[in-house]
């Protein structure tokens, strides 16, 4: 057995076919390869993420994806490996493929100087439990459109403009968290680039809103507005100071428009706050998991691992 690096035309042939009715959702398949080849093809795509498969001569026995992105912990950098996609053929399953494709990629990680590897696990996480990746807190967040505040403010459809506004509220954010995933210009590319493709989401229609002060953006929200669950289905949103802050629960309220809820995963702390009391629960999918490859990252993974009232990651960091 043996891992291969598979480019985009091996990882379609070999593996999309295998993969579309679990990942798929709504996309027909020419669409879902065309998809996948386009993150692939990306600036993002082309330096930080791989497609791998390990293989016993020509048959394949398991696959993933593999990205690359970097934390930030009290001051330092650490390297992390994100996981995703990982699949064995439906008559090879049982065998431990998977298992050993993992260790083996955990490994190879080490051995290149990476600190952390984390995934987002949709089903069987005690699977990777017994690889060593310890569960993160992952809750999901429930608010009542009437119990948000309505003072009277004056929002915009988000711009291609905009988005250096954004990224600096997402920075000014971040520079008061204790750790997050640190977003690099290409990590910003990506991310718009799966938000144009709405792979993250099978229903709904895009609805990014700004509050600006002058010509600048001062506060954000980013999500789909899904009449099908009468909800706005927050995926991010980031202010510039504490005077923005302030106007977070009207910039949602003017996102849902008529709808009752605004639902989505429960925002990392500094934004939590933001928020007034909500219905939270473990979510049943997604469940963030990381696991140390060195030290720091020990030291990391117990302060990521401690409960709190608040999580560490965006939905728009789900790989």
């Amino acid at each position: 057995m043996k891992l291969v690096a598979m480019d985009c035309t091996t990882y379609a042939h070999d593996v999309l076919p295998l993969t579309a009715p679990l990942w798929a959702g709504e996309r027909d398949f020419e669409r879902y390869v065309a998809q996948t080849e386009e993150l692939a093809r990306s600036g993002y795509g082309r330096r930080h993420y791989r497609t791998i498969g390990l293989y016993d001569g020509a048959t394949l026995l398991a696959s993933m994806k593999r990205y690359e992105r970097t934390l930030h912990f009290g001051g330092h950098r650490l390297r992390a490996v994100g996981i995703g996609a990982v699949f064995t053929p439906q008559e090879l399953r049982g065998r431990g493929y998977a298992s050993a494709m993992l260790a083996m990629v955990l490994d190879a990680s080490r051995a290149e100087g990476y600190d952390v590897a984390y995934l987002f696990s949709d089903i069987r996480p005690q699977f990777y439990a017994e690889l060593g990746f310890v569960p993160l807190p992952s809750r999901s967040i429930s608010l009542r459109i009437d119990g948000l505040a309505t003072p009277r403010i004056e929002v915009q459809a988000l711009g291609e403009s905009d988005w250096g506004g954004v990224r600096r509220c997402f920075e000014l954010c971040e520079r008061a968290r204790a750790w997050g995933l640190v977003r690099t210009p290409l990590v910003w590319e990506w991310l718009r680039l799966r938000m144009r493709q709405r792979s993250a989401h099978s229903v709904g229609v895009q609805t990014n809103l700004v509050v600006r002060r002058g010509r600048g953006v001062v506060a954000y929200v980013l999500g789909v507005r899904a009449p099908e669950h009468d909800a706005y289905v927050l995926d991010e949103f980031g202010f510039a100071d504490a005077e923005a802050a302030a106007l977070v629960p009207a910039l949602l309220r003017s996102a849902a428009g008529d709808l009752r809820r605004v639902t989505g995963w429960l925002p990392p702390e500094v934004a939590r706050d933001r928020l007034p009391k909500a219905s939270v629960r473990k979510r049943s999918n997604a469940l963030f998991m990381a696991t140390a490859l060195t030290r720091p990252a020990e030291r990391w993974l117990s302060v990521a691992a401690t409960p709190a009232p608040a999580d560490g990651v965006w939905s728009t960091d789900h790989i």
